[in-house]
């Protein structure tokens, strides 16, 4: 397992905040992170899945209790909603005795705003970080971006012996969700027709979100498309990218786009085995353009929001980032070395008033475009994406 650069991070966190939340998918890494910074301090691992350390929390604060001076990491603790109530009064007493910080590190397989919903009872209390797959950084030397952009991003499934590995791993990860973990988070959905649909948005793959299209496919109502794509958005598995609405007198397109989030799930769900199969498939561009968005998005602060900007004439920006100050990037994803941006670019970036625009393409070098405008490699863009505040 390589380094991952957000231990620093959270063990910042630590020192600051009484809980951290650390969510991410399964299998990212969670587990073996969370270890390694328990092991620089006084500590105590529970993992909510298992029945005997489950048990121990039976009273829990008795438990907790008789661990006030060290660290309790609490794994998959989407599995225990009303224990948020009894750390709310935990954290508190902590508070008032001196003990303010450092007490709990939270791991969960779901999103901030499902965790959100049970955790009212934390607010200012608990802070959120998000660990996704590896990055280029992280990998260098050991694989390239096309190599990683293939496996994708999840440890086991990037770091495999050989591409045949990779593909067995990230194929027994899909029937796992589907079979197991899915439904042992209660929704009861048939796993053919969740693979079905996930499937249908692999091949979908940053397009526009169309329930009613999608539905007609599995043959559910669009009610029930969307609300097994809220399931598969609140697992971490997809992102829905919404629109950038700027009141430019323009038709804007509303609908989100969508985007399975790890590129190496996407070429498994299609049978993609090889970077050449991905390389020869019309999936190739929209694949690489959610491997970027990914890739940045993981290394932007939590302050930042990312949208896609589309008018009805065509004008079109693959990323739109803004901050809090209202401050605005413009981005382009292409796969090919070739970084001259279309016609519909430039419009988009006036329309949006972007501070700065970019062109991500598959070459190394970074070098102007236009006034305001760059060409820049994806190792360049991510370190400057992690300054932008």
């Amino acid at each position: 397992m390589l380094p991952r650069n957000l231990q620093t991070h959270v063990s910042d966190l630590l020192t600051r905040h009484p809980a951290v939340a650390l969510i991410g998918p399964r299998q990212v890494g969670k587990t073996t992170l969370a270890r390694s910074l328990a092991a620089d301090r006084r500590s105590v691992y529970l993992d909510l899945e298992s029945p005997r350390d489950a048990a121990r929390l039976s009273d829990p604060v008795l438990y907790l209790g008789a661990h006030l001076d060290e660290l309790v990491v609490l794994d998959e603790v989407q599995r225990m909603p009303n224990l948020f109530q009894v750390l709310r009064g935990v954290i508190d007493e902590a508070r008032a005795t001196g003990r303010g910080t450092g007490r709990f590190l939270l791991l969960g397989s779901a999103s901030r705003d499902l965790l959100a919903q049970t955790s009212e009872s934390l607010a200012g209390r608990i802070i959120y970080a998000e660990l996704g797959g590896l990055s280029p950084a992280e990998t260098a030397g050991v694989l390239d971006v096309d190599a990683l952009w293939h496996r994708g991003g999840f440890p086991n499934s990037a770091l495999a012996s050989n591409d045949a590995a990779s593909l067995e791993w990230r194929e027994a990860f899909i029937r796992t969700y589907l079979e197991r973990d899915i439904p042992a988070l209660g929704p009861r959905i048939p796993a053919e027709t969740l693979r079905r649909l996930w499937t249908m948005l692999a091949h979908a793959q940053g397009g526009l979100l169309n329930a009613s299209t999608l539905a007609a496919g599995l043959g559910v109502s669009g009610q029930t498309v969307t609300r097994y794509v809220d399931l598969l958005v609140d697992l971490l598995l997809v992102r829905r990218l919404h629109p950038f609405l700027t009141n430019v007198g323009k038709r804007l397109v509303r609908s989100p786009k969508v985007y399975v989030r790890d590129s190496g799930i996407v070429h498994a769900l299609l049978g993609l085995s090889t970077l050449d199969a991905v390389l020869s498939h019309p999936v190739a561009g929209p694949s690489w353009e959610g491997f970027v968005i990914e890739t940045l998005l993981a290394s932007a602060p939590a302050s930042l929001e990312p949208f896609f900007y589309r008018t009805a004439a065509g004008a079109e920006l693959d990323l739109v980032l803004q901050s809090r100050r209202g401050t605005t990037w413009a981005i382009e994803i292409k796969r090919s070395s070739d970084p001259r941006p279309t016609a519909g670019f430039h419009t988009a970036r006036k329309d949006i008033d972007a501070t700065r625009a970019f062109v991500v393409h598959a070459g190394d070098d970074r070098f102007p475009l236009a006034p305001d405008v760059e060409a820049i490699s994806l190792p360049e863009l991510t370190k400057l994406v992690g300054t932008f505040n």
